[in-house]
C-alpha cells in the first residue's frame, strides 16, 4: 500500500483528497497545512507520493517545501494541486521534479490519471 502525504490548507479539500486516496487503496500518513510541517513529515515518513498545494498557511509555500524535501534526498514523487494557474508559479515549479501540476478543482479521474504516471 502506497503511503501518501497530503499538504493542503483547505480542510474540506484535504478531506476530499483523503477519501480519494483511500478509494485508490492508498494510506494517508498525514495531512498538513504548512510547508514547514510538510518538510518534517516527508523526512520522517519518506512517503511514496506527496499531494502538494502551493499556497500554504506558513511562509514556506509548496514549491519551496518540495525544493527542501528533494534537497534532503527524499525522492517522493509530487503532484501539485493548486488554484494557481499563473505562469509565475508554473515556472517556479520547474525547479522541482514533479509528476503533474493540476489546477483546482480536480476530479477523481484526473487525480487517478496523474497517479498512474508514477512508475512503480
Amino acid at each position: 500500500m502506497r503511503k501518501v502525504l497530503i499538504v493542503e490548507d483547505d480542510k474540506v479539500l484535504s478531506l476530499l483528497l483523503t477519501k480519494m486516496m483511500e478509494k485508490l487503496n492508498m494510506q494517508v500518513i498525514a495531512t498538513v497545512t504548512e510547508g514547514g510541517k510538510a518538510i518534517s513529515m516527508a523526512k520522517e515518513h519518506n512517503p511514496d507520493l506527496i499531494l502538494m498545494d502551493i499556497m500554504l498557511e506558513d511562509d514556506i509555500d509548496g514549491i519551496d517545501a518540495m525544493i527542501a524535501i528533494q534537497g534532503a534526498g527524499i525522492k517522493s514523487p509530487a503532484i501539485f494541486i493548486t488554484g494557481n494557474s499563473d505562469s509565475y508559479n508554473r515556472e517556479r515549479a520547474e525547479a522541482v521534479d514533479y509528476v503533474d501540476y493540476l489546477v483546482k478543482p480536480i476530479s477523481f479521474t484526473i487525480l487517478k490519471d496523474s497517479i498512474s504516471k508514477i512508475e512503480d
